[in-house]
């Protein structure tokens, strides 16, 4: 999933990191009413595959339940005078028209919401990894499976807590050697298009928490190498991919700048660096819309 090269990056407008910079802070509580929600949670000009979406929910004396049809439920933010949902698109969905449906109440019939979702073409990386990276064999491709099972579990995390800021910063200083959303060939194989960013950084460099979050898994994976899985509320998570080392536990609590790990070169790689994944309702999303401008 990784490279060091750098490659071309796609982005998707200044205005949509502007606008995540300056996101409300919701406070947590359903009853809060004293915050100001003149200004929007979150602005996405252009809602592509890999992209963010919010849809405005209108008011409710309490937090609508919003799911996609498929019933993974959607992050909601606001209060009562005002609620958006904010839905996270996955990169293999197809230019046209997704839904959400909205309850107010658990037991409330749903109301379906659609959105746009307009094409988007990302670039192509060719890499040169050992063989055994790619063409794997039957013990292998059967630990792969079984990671990919764990970490199917791992994405499905949702706590009903959401976040107070979806701003995040950067885990690691670093110029990006590999950007979201690349169509990756490995030794002349087509593979599936690369779901994070790549930080280039040497061997050691501390990795730190770019939000508070509770940490839900840790391991050595076969292409992902060393990494560590941070929940931040509400179906936001973020990955860390390729470490030398990790300095968390399973059920740690971190504040925003603690120590998560360092770089490495552990996995599926061509050198060292982060590897760092946001997921937003069971899919990856571009990290960069998350970072301030």
């Amino acid at each position: 999933m990784t490279t060091t090269r750098r490659a071309s990056f796609t982005n998707f407008g200044s205005a949509v990191s502007a606008a995540l910079a300056a996101l409300v802070c919701w406070l947590p509580s359903d009853h809060a009413l004293a915050q100001d929600i003149s200004k929007p949670v979150l602005e996405v000009s252009k809602p592509v595959p890999g992209g963010v979406v919010t849809i405005d929910l209108g008011p409710a004396p309490t937090r609508p339940l919003a799911s996609l049809p498929s019933g993974v439920p959607v992050l909601v933010l606001g209060q009562p005078a005002g609620w958006k949902a904010v839905v996270g698109i996955a990169l293999s969905a197809p230019p046209g028209t997704g839904q959400l449906l909205v309850r107010r109440g658990a037991t409330a019939e749903p109301l379906r919401k659609t959105f746009a979702i307009e094409p988007m073409q990302y670039a192509e990386q060719r890499l040169t990894v050992a063989p055994g990276k790619v063409d794997l064999s039957p013990a292998d491709l059967a630990r792969h499976e079984r990671e990919r099972a764990r970490q199917s579990q791992v994405i499905a995390t949702f706590t009903d807590a959401p976040p107070t800021d979806l701003t995040l910063r950067s885990p690691v200083a670093g110029p990006r050697s590999g950007s979201f959303g690349l169509r990756r060939v490995f030794n002349g194989q087509a593979r599936n298009p690369h779901s994070g960013m790549d930080i280039a950084a040497p061997t050691g460099t501390p990795v730190l928490a770019p939000r508070a979050g509770r940490v839900i898994d840790t391991g050595d994976y076969f292409f992902n190498g060393k990494t560590v899985w941070l929940d931040h509320g509400a179906g936001l998570l973020t990955m860390y991919c390729h470490l030398s080392d990790i300095r968390v536990k399973v059920g740690d609590e971190v504040a925003d700048g603690d120590l998560l790990g360092a770089v490495g070169a552990t996995g599926r790689v061509t050198g060292p660096h982060l590897h760092w994944s946001v997921s937003l309702n069971r899919v990856m999303v571009d990290p960069a819309l998350f970072l301030p401008p």
